[in-house]
């Protein structure tokens, strides 16, 4: 569906999500169902907040490995550091 932007056979893939007996996906399809519009938009938009998403990952990871044991110019420089070399 992402790869071709095309929503079209999303509810059969709920349906099936709905009628698994894998726990989870039950309640996944529920979740999407109730924001159907946005589940639509994001196959068919061409824009993407992945990139994003991974920056504040990174962030996330650094402050926790670091809990509190360094100020923040030493979290800016890690940071910066992992940015560069996500981009190699």
């Amino acid at each position: 569906m992402f790869d071709a932007g095309d929503p079209e056979p999303l509810p059969d893939w709920l349906n099936e999500l709905e009628t698994s007996r894998l726990p989870g996906l039950p309640s996944l399809a529920k979740v999407i169902r109730e924001d159907l519009p946005a589940a639509v938009q994001a196959i068919t938009s061409p824009y993407s907040s992945g990139v994003n998403e991974g920056r504040i990952t990174d962030v996330k990871l650094q402050k926790r490995i670091m809990a509190g044991r360094a100020k923040i110019p030493l979290l800016r420089q890690r940071v910066v550091l992992i940015a560069h070399l996500r981009r190699l």
